[in-house]
């Protein structure tokens, strides 16, 4: 079974965060907050101050800056950084504990510097901050005893058994322990025991657990044998104030001969006592900072770092007078460093011509990122921010624009069942037509057509049957196969759903298909609008002569030349029906052919006569 921090076995108490054995977390306070000031002086500025007791102590800046933590005692001795000496991060002693100081260093980290120490303290502490540059936030935080609390420190003092805040009873014991607790408490606090709630002897009934084991005593050892100092252990440091302490062995009283430790009483055995050894001082040295980040971040910068004369004793780190230092090379500070070679951008070419005849287009130019020895780079090297531009629009006016397109072609793509025609289409500057043309647009004609042979009689597994032939006897076209799925059975194939075989690869059903190059063929736009809405206009389109990559060619038959021009709307005009222009009189006709149709009075009797005979005329005049 397990020992509780009661000392009894079979408990299960543990210290809380207060030091309180089996208490709760509610005997001790937690203290905590955000220095956010403003300052506007350089130098020393006080953050907080550490109450005597204060236990797990956070002292951290919010974010990576210039400024520096500094920690001194009440009574002015200077434990971290001060006297304008900035220490290296490490373990420093000071008001009864070990503070841990942390200053990360690294280019990519944002973390500021930090103080953490367990405690408690044994005296009050301040906390300064060496201000450079606008304080970022320093955030602190420790734990202060409740009151009528015993000191967590009396935890590392009492001896088994001994009760803390009345929460065990205790053991019978002599006045002469009870004696000793009183001492141990009256060196610890500078007060008596009384102060304390601490349950003396006799009190109250001892309380032991049901399931404690009771301790035995021992039996009284022999007289024959003492306890003696055979000699000391090896001092602590070499040099600067170490510490030794005494070695008792036992041993027979007249013989003096060394026998085991069972043979004396282990009551005892005296304490060893620590007393000082090599109190001589450690030779001076040079202590090192660490490099600070490169001045620029690419090219040739410079760098510095803390040299310090500094001597160890009685286990602390002095900075003494640099003269001590002269008998070792003193470190450089400065140094040059370089992260990266800079780079630039260098345009190489000039602008190119504009990439369309007509219209709004792009011109662009070669921009590369060249290093300092004429390499180029990636792009990342240089200042994004100043890359010169490689691309930008340019305007060459107006024009239109037409779908140019061929004839369908004559296969389909499969054999039987469902298959697709093909023909090309390209979008083109028309430079021909005088009627108005619209521009290209959205409106893309469709480059496919279906068609369908007839059925395909079924076939095989995933059966594939034979690719048909190309859909273009020339240039790219598409060739399509039957994927069915199939189970043979005796002398038949059944035909399933597709997902019978989903569980298979499926051969591909349509591939694309090349024959031979197709030369020079023929493109035209689509018709234009008609001319005349009635009684014959024209329609026209630009037919043109183009080989496989699109340019001009004059290789195309001409008698196949499709027609650029055709006739259009040859029906007759039919006149809209005015219900408020009629003839007046049943002979009208008179008047259109006696020509009085000029005169305001038969322009009205005869308004439907006079009418027709003026749209002929102009008709007339149109065709001439």
């Amino acid at each position: 079974q397990s020992i509780g921090c009661d000392d009894y076995l079979g408990s299960d108490k543990v210290i809380d965060k207060c030091g309180i054995c089996g208490g709760d977390n509610t005997a001790c306070k937690v203290v905590s907050g955000v220095f956010k000031h403003t300052l506007t002086n350089l130098g020393y500025h006080k953050i907080v101050e550490i109450p005597e007791g204060a236990t797990k102590i956070n002292i951290t800046e919010m974010s990576k800056s210039n400024n520096y933590l500094a920690l001194r005692s009440r009574s002015g001795r200077s434990i971290i950084n001060g006297n304008w000496a900035i220490d290296r991060p490490g373990r420093y002693e000071g008001g009864g504990t070990m503070f841990t100081y942390k200053r990360p260093n690294e280019i990519s980290s944002t973390a500021g510097e930090s103080f953490l120490a367990d405690g408690p303290t044994n005296e009050v502490l301040d906390v300064y901050m060496i201000h450079q540059q606008p304080n970022p936030g320093i955030h602190y935080e420790y734990i202060i005893p409740g009151d009528n609390v015993i000191s967590p420190q009396l935890l590392a003092h009492r001896r088994p058994g001994e009760p803390l805040n009345g929460q065990l009873g205790m053991p019978e014991s002599t006045n002469h322990e009870d004696e000793d607790l009183r001492r141990d408490t009256d060196a610890l606090t500078g007060q008596s025991a009384g102060t304390f709630p601490v349950i003396q002897p006799g009190r109250f009934p001892s309380h032991q657990p049901e399931n404690q084991v009771p301790a035995v005593q021992p039996p009284r050892q022999n007289r024959e044998y003492n306890w003696k100092q055979i000699g000391k252990t090896e001092c602590s440091t070499t040099c600067g104030k170490g510490s030794q302490y005494p070695v008792f062995h036992c041993v027979n009283r007249i013989t003096h001969e060394e026998v085991s430790e069972s043979y004396c009483d282990s009551s005892t055995k005296p304490i060893p006592e620590e007393e000082a050894c090599n109190l001589f001082p450690c030779p001076a040295f040079w202590d090192i900072g660490e490099w600070s980040e490169c001045s620029k971040t690419c090219g040739l910068g410079m760098q510095h770092r803390q040299i310090l004369c500094r001597q160890m004793y009685a286990n602390r780190t002095l900075t003494v007078q640099q003269y001590r230092c002269h008998h070792l090379e003193k470190p450089e500070t400065t140094s040059t460093c370089q992260l990266k070679i800079c780079s630039e951008w260098q345009i190489r070419t000039e602008w190119t011509s504009c990439s369309v005849p007509c219209g709004v287009g792009q011109r662009t130019r070669d921009v590369k990122c060249v290093s300092n020895l004429g390499d180029v780079v990636d792009d990342e090297e240089c200042n994004m921010k100043l890359r010169p531009n490689d691309i930008e629009n340019c305007d060459m006016g107006p024009c239109a624009k037409s779908w140019f397109l061929t004839e369908w072609s004559d296969r389909c793509s499969a054999e039987c069942g469902d298959g697709v025609r093909t023909r090309s289409v390209v979008c083109m500057t028309n430079h021909v037509s005088s009627l108005p043309l619209e521009g290209c647009g959205n409106n893309r004609p469709s480059e496919t057509t279906t068609c369908n042979n007839g059925p395909c009689a079924g076939k095989v597994e995933w059966f594939a049957g034979g690719w048909t032939q190309c859909s273009s006897e020339c240039g790219s076209g598409t060739q399509q196969r039957e994927v069915i799925c199939v189970r043979k059975t005796e002398g038949n194939f059944e035909v399933l759903n597709p997902y019978e075989c989903s569980y298979l690869e499926k051969p591909p059903s349509q591939q694309s298909c090349y024959l031979k190059p197709c030369g020079s063929k023929w493109f035209h736009t689509e018709w234009s609008t008609c001319s005349k809405s009635c009684e014959g206009g024209f329609r026209v389109r630009e037919v043109r002569c183009l080989s496989d990559d699109m340019t001009a060619s004059t290789e195309c038959d001409p008698q196949l030349k499709p027609e650029e021009k055709e006739p259009c709307n040859t029906q007759d005009c039919i006149p809209e029906i005015d219900e408020n222009c009629k003839d007046k009189y049943y002979n009208c006709n008179v008047v259109v052919q006696a020509r009085l149709c000029v005169y305001t009075y038969y322009k009205t009797a005869c308004c439907a006569s006079c009418t027709r005979v003026a749209n002929r005329q102009s008709g007339f005049l149109g065709h001439r």
